[in-house]
């Protein structure tokens, strides 16, 4: 539609706005003279979108690209919705009014280009910041904010419009039609656009926020007279939030609202305002924010679009507030009437006086027109001195004056004037008679609202901000300003305002729009008679109308009258022969124009019209002859070229027929021939192939009776199979059955007695002391008997060794007089032999018989010491027995004290043991209301781990692939805890090594020497064992620390028992006591390990990892069988969880089994929790089942949290295996 218009003259197409924004244009551009294009009309009428589309029609006319790539004209039509949220609001007679004047100057460059534009406004209504009628809204900003998104309602602590005193004095809060989210999202866009950037525009809403904030602000009556305090706490949170969002200090904000100082030359005075003043202050301060915000908007619009300074011509357009009459009229719509006189000022100037000029300049025959001339109301408001504008300004800068007084001073001033009008019963109010009707004022608030200043108390707490923002909007005032005593007001600005505004009026040619509203309920094609033409005679269209019928308003140039009404007279040239010729007597041609009264341009237009009308139909039947002989040559020569083409075809088609004739005979000739050649080939091969298929038959008949004998028998064998495989699960079945019936019972009979031994964990704590004190004491003891027996050994010793020396010195005596003797006798036998002749015999004799006599007394007396020792080593050994059996006494009694001990201990633990369960079960109690989270928690304060968890880099493995320690949820315990937590059962194993060595040493002191080989080798298969286990433990370590291992679950668990069979070997002599004890707790770690992973990794709850597990189960199952249940014991009922888990992944048709089904057949030891899990990590990965049914899920999901019990199955960083002393005693 802007194209059907650009470069049209006025008046050829229908009325539009387009149409004179092209005059405008196109004045300025053939003239190089500035326009300007002046909208008016009454509140509602449509300013605001007629200035839209005029901008938008001169943005399509002479656009260009700005700075970063946005064009001026986009920055030019985006800055409406930014002033709009910020200046317009909704009243009775429009949701969209706008509350400020706007004159948009926009500059073109020499070839008709935008280079540039400024934005003037004019009397923001700040009065509506802080005030507000029903139905009216305050400015739209406020309600966008308060739709904003949910992070920005947070951050700046808002809620509805509701909640705010400067939004709920009236019931509207929405608009129909309007989105204010996406209204607010728009606003942001465009902000965007024109240049406010991302932290201006946070810095904006933060400011809008803090005077939402601050309207809610309460003052309450102080303890002191004429003084006030913050009312209530919701108060002090405002007003907290007042100070944080404007990023000053709460207290300085109280002080500033409730408080003010007087400077006097003697002293400083601090006065406390009542609450009534102190509510004004606040208002005031509000509306101060406001108003400075708005300024600064406008400010940072105008240096983002920027302006040429080089620029010769300008187009501006101004849309200002129309005249407005209400029943309460105050300072607001004085001032709003007070521009629109001076603007109708300017358009009688305009249209009537220099139309009644250009009159006298073409010397036109005519007389004088009167019209009204509004220039006594101005005088009235303006005059200086006298004009109500300069009383009010007097009054305001008198202290003691009221609106009374000021009332007052205008009926004596203006009593006699015909413009003024004092209503007969009110004491402030007056009349004003304007060009478009009289409007009563009320004067109650003029003179609050025509002082234009900033309280010193809010400049100092603006300027002290920490936001920039904020002290930008406040910036501190000159020393000359602030010392200077000259008054400031609103009504002498929007003097000087509207000064300059006329100033920059007349130096364009202007261009009038005048908006009509059509009716008052905003709805279309409603048109309310009366109510236009008040409109159209406020506006002065009416009169205007008057003045051009008494007149000649059509006026043309020669060559403007010439190039359009030539066509009536082609043989005239002259304009007033054609005027002469058609009969016209309204018009008067002069130096440079025709002039025409009213209606004889339409006259004009219609014969024109007409004369057109008849050229246009002849040239159409020219044109369709010409159409129609050009249609008729053309057929001829097709119907030709048609004829000749169908001749040549037929001929050719008759040609092909013969020549297809002349080879179908060749055809069916050679075709009989291969017929008969072909039957005959086919009888042949047809008999060939009936005597193989014939033998075929035959040797297939024999294989077929073969074969079926063969699959008979088969099938009878896989029959009695089948039958043997069913009768065998089906008792397996019952037995399976009947083991989870008793298993319920077991575990629901072992919950029962867990919950009355957590109501008897008091019980429990003291029997605990008094079992740790009984224990002390017992070591005690065992300790002292141990002393005392220790002593009793090394006296028994020393004695044992004083008469074995004692002995052996006896038997070193016995031995020497026994040589002795036979050193004698030997040679008394020489000299028997050696002697002389029988002479000499007697003496030898007597002396040989006399030393023999003495020798045999010396032995008989060493005979009798002899018998005197052997009878005292007799009794030794006889003492000797007897203390050794009273060692063996002792030794026994050791064993029992040291059983005893050990069986305290066992009790000791068991019950620590128990009373740990119990107490974890209290707190999983506690807990279960807890929701608990889809990342998981950890379940124990100890540290936990799995096999198959664990990689080389964290001891993790889970299904083959590596994860972070965040993606489990049991927690890993770190290298430090693992390593301390592995040693303790290699330290406690070291610990029992060295227990064997001291009962043995105590033992074989008493022992023959004969036992030490036998003894020796126990001791040397001991040290196996423990050297084994350590080994083992040291792998555990070397898996966990270094993930050594680097298989999947199950490949962990082959590897585990292929140690435990390397283990059973080494140990066949180890009692089985710690056999069955070390396998229940391995099998209790994997049961944990495996049955925490089913229910953390959702990729191991699938049903070919239910199907792997179970095969690896199987497998485990039969090492059992194999191993004998002296050995293994029930380590395997410890696989309970896993193996119950496993069944449920691997079973088919899970949709239909029930609850009840589930929990008392299947699983009848996982708790409603863990199977809730279980069910919904489930997929099957193989054939695409589904998990439980939904409502075995529902019933899951309303019991779970009703019933106590574990989510995982908890286990410690490694197992504890706990070994009485008397066990290595009995291995000795």
């Amino acid at each position: 539609m802007m194209e059907q218009y650009k470069g049209a003259a006025l008046g050829e197409l229908s009325p539009h706005v387009f149409a004179v924004a092209d005059v405008a244009y196109r004045a300025m551009i053939n003239e190089g003279k500035s326009n300007s294009i002046l909208v008016s009309g009454e509140s509602g009428a449509g300013k605001t979108e007629t200035t839209k589309m005029l901008m938008r029609y001169f943005a399509h006319l002479g656009g260009r690209f700005g700075v970063e790539g946005r064009t001026v004209e986009q920055q030019v039509l985006e800055s409406n919705p930014v002033l709009e949220a910020f200046g317009n609001v909704k009243t009775v007679q429009n949701n969209n009014s706008s509350r400020f004047g706007k004159f948009v100057e926009i500059q073109f460059d020499k070839n008709g280009r935008i280079s540039g534009a400024a934005i003037r406004t004019y009397l923001l209504e700040r009065s509506r910041v802080c005030q507000i009628s029903v139905p009216e809204r305050n400015y739209h900003c406020f309600y966008l904010l308060c739709a904003a998104p949910p992070e920005d309602i947070e951050k700046y602590k808002l809620g509805s419009p509701k909640t705010f005193h400067y939004l709920n004095q009236s019931n509207c809060y929405e608009l129909n039609g309007v989105n204010d989210a996406h209204e607010y999202l728009a606003t942001r866009r465009a902000m965007e656009i024109v240049g406010i950037n991302e932290e201006e525009q946070e810095a904006i809403f933060r400011v809008v926020a803090a005077i939402l904030h601050l309207g809610n602000i309460n003052f309450a009556k102080g303890k002191e007279i004429d003084s006030s305090v913050i009312k209530d706490e919701k108060s002090r949170f405002h007003l907290n939030m007042t100070a944080e969002l404007l990023r000053c200090d709460a207290q300085s904000l109280e002080d500033a609202l409730i408080k003010r100082v007087m400077v006097t030359p003697e002293e400083i005075i601090t006065r406390t305002l009542d609450p009534e003043n102190a509510i004004a202050s606040r208002d005031a301060l509000a509306k101060t924010i406001y108003s400075r915000l708005f300024d600064w908007l406008v400010e940072k619009i105008n240096i983002s679009i920027g302006q040429d300074p080089n620029s010769k011509s300008i187009i501006g357009v101004l849309d200002i507030y129309g005249f407005e009459s209400f029943k309460c009229n105050s300072f607001e719509q004085f001032c709003i009437n007070f521009t629109n006189e001076k603007l109708q000022q300017h358009f009688n100037q305009h249209v009537f006086k220099m139309e009644q000029e250009e009159y006298t300049k073409e010397e036109i025959d005519w007389s004088y027109i009167e019209f009204v001339d509004n220039q006594d109301v101005l005088d009235l408001i303006e005059k200086k001195p006298g004009g109500i504008i300069a009383l009010l300004d007097e009054a305001c800068m008198f202290p003691k004056s009221t609106h009374e007084t000021f009332a007052q001073k205008l009926y004596q001033t203006f009593k006699n004037h015909q413009r003024f009008i004092k209503p007969k019963l009110s004491r402030t109010n007056f009349t004003i008679s304007h060009y478009a009707g009289e409007v009563t004022y009320q004067a109650d608030q003029f003179l609050d609202k025509n002082k234009d200043y900033v309280v010193a108390e809010h400049q100092a707490l603006l300027t002290a901000s920490k936001c920039s923002f904020v002290v930008g909007l406040f910036p501190p005032l000159p020393e000359e300003s602030s010392k200077s005593s000259k008054f400031s007001s609103i009504g002498a600005r929007l003097k000087l305002q509207l000064q300059s505004l006329m100033e920059t009026l007349s130096a364009t040619e202007p261009h009038y729009i005048r908006c009509v509203k059509p009716n008052n309920v905003l709805k279309p094609a409603i048109f309310e008679n009366s109510n236009i033409i008040q409109q159209l005679r406020c506006g002065g269209v009416l009169e205007a109308i008057r003045i051009s019928c008494a007149g000649y308003p059509t006026k043309r140039t020669f060559y403007e009258f010439l190039n359009r009404f030539g066509v009536l007279a082609p043989e005239v040239l002259e304009g007033k022969r054609i005027l002469d010729k058609k009969g016209l007597k309204g018009y008067q041609i002069r130096k440079a124009k025709v002039f025409l009264r009213a209606g004889q341009m339409a006259e004009l237009d219609a014969r024109r019209a007409e004369v057109l009308g008849n050229a246009a139909r002849t040239i159409q039947r020219q044109i369709r002859t010409y159409i129609a002989r050009m249609e008729f040559i053309s057929l001829r020569k097709a119907a030709i070229q048609t004829q000749s083409h169908w001749r040549g075809k037929m001929a050719r088609k008759r040609y092909q027929q013969l020549r297809q004739e002349g080879a179908a005979l060749k055809i069916q000739k050679n075709f009989r021939r291969y017929s008969a050649r072909k039957s005959h080939l086919t009888v042949l091969s047809s008999a060939i192939k009936l005597q193989t298929g014939l033998r075929a038959m035959t040797a297939r008949n024999e294989f077929r009776l073969r074969k079926k004998t063969k699959a008979a028998i088969i099938i009878q064998a896989n029959w009695r199979y089948h039958q043997a495989y069913s009768y065998y699960k089906s008792l397996q079945k019952a037995a399976i059955v009947s083991q989870c019936g008793w298993r319920c019972r077991v575990a629901r009979r072992e919950l029962r007695m867990l919950k009355m031994a957590a109501r008897e964990t008091g019980a429990l704590k003291e029997a605990k002391d008094k079992l740790e004190k009984r224990v002390e004491e017992l070591t005690w003891r065992l300790q002292l008997e141990k002393r005392l027996r220790t002593d009793l050994e090394e006296a028994k010793a020393r004695e044992t060794t004083k008469l074995q020396e004692a002995l052996h010195a006896m038997q070193v005596q016995v031995e020497e007089a026994n040589s002795m003797i036979i050193k004698e006798r030997e040679a008394a036998r020489k000299a028997i032999e050696e002697a002389p002749p029988v002479i000499k015999e007697t003496p030898v004799i007597i002396q040989d018989t006399q030393r023999v006599e003495s020798l045999t007394a010396e032995v008989e007396r060493l005979k009798v010491l002899l018998q005197s020792e052997t009878q005292i080593a007799e009794e030794t050994k006889q003492a000797y027995a007897v203390e050794r059996a009273k060692n063996g006494e002792l030794n026994r009694k050791l064993e029992d004290a040291e059983k005893k001990v050990d069986q305290l201990q066992d009790s000791v633990q068991r019950l620590e043991e128990k009373l740990t369960n119990l107490q974890s079960e209290n707190q999983v109690m506690r807990q279960q209301a807890l929701p608990i989270s889809p990342k998981g928690k950890v379940l124990s304060a100890r540290p936990k781990t799995t096999i198959i968890q664990r990689t080389p880099e964290n001891g993790n493995v889970q299904n083959g692939e590596i994860r972070k320690p965040s993606d489990s949820i049991v927690a890993v315990p770190n290298s430090r805890e693992a390593t301390e937590a592995e040693e303790k059962p290699q330290k406690s194993l070291n610990e029992k090594q060295q227990a064997p060595r001291t009962s043995r040493a105590c033992l074989v002191k008493g022992r023959a020497q004969a036992n030490a080989a036998a003894q020796q080798a126990l001791i040397a298969h001991w040290q196996i064992i423990v050297k084994c286990i350590d080994n083992y433990l040291k792998i555990m370590r070397a898996n966990h620390v270094s993930g050594a291992f680097k298989y999947n679950e199950m490949g962990s668990l082959f590897l585990l028992f292929t140690w435990l069979t390397l283990f059973n070997i080494v140990t066949i002599r180890v009692p089985p006591f710690l056999v069955c004890k070390l396998f229940t707790q391995i099998f209790s770690f994997i049961n944990v390990q495996l049955f925490n992973s089913l229910l953390l990794r959702r990729e191991c709850c699938s049903f070919s990892n239910g199907e792997y597990l179970k095969a690896g189960l199987a497998e485990l199952e039969q090492w059992c069988h194999d191993a004998t249940e002296e050995f293994v014991g029930l380590a395997w009922d410890e696989m309970k969880h896993i193996r119950q888990a496993v069944g449920f992944l691997v079973i088919h048709q899970k949709p239909k089994k029930t609850l009840k089904e589930i929990t008392n057949d299947l699983c009848p030891v996982l708790s409603i929790q863990q199977l809730y899990r279980i069910s919904t990590m489930y997929w099957d990965d193989k054939y695409g089942t589904h998990s439980v049914s939904t409502d075995c899920m529902n019933l899951n999901s309303s019991t779970k949290g009703q019933l106590e019990n574990r989510f995982f199955a908890v286990v410690d960083a490694l197992y504890h295996c706990a070994i009485p002393a008397y066990t290595f005693v009995t291995l000795i």
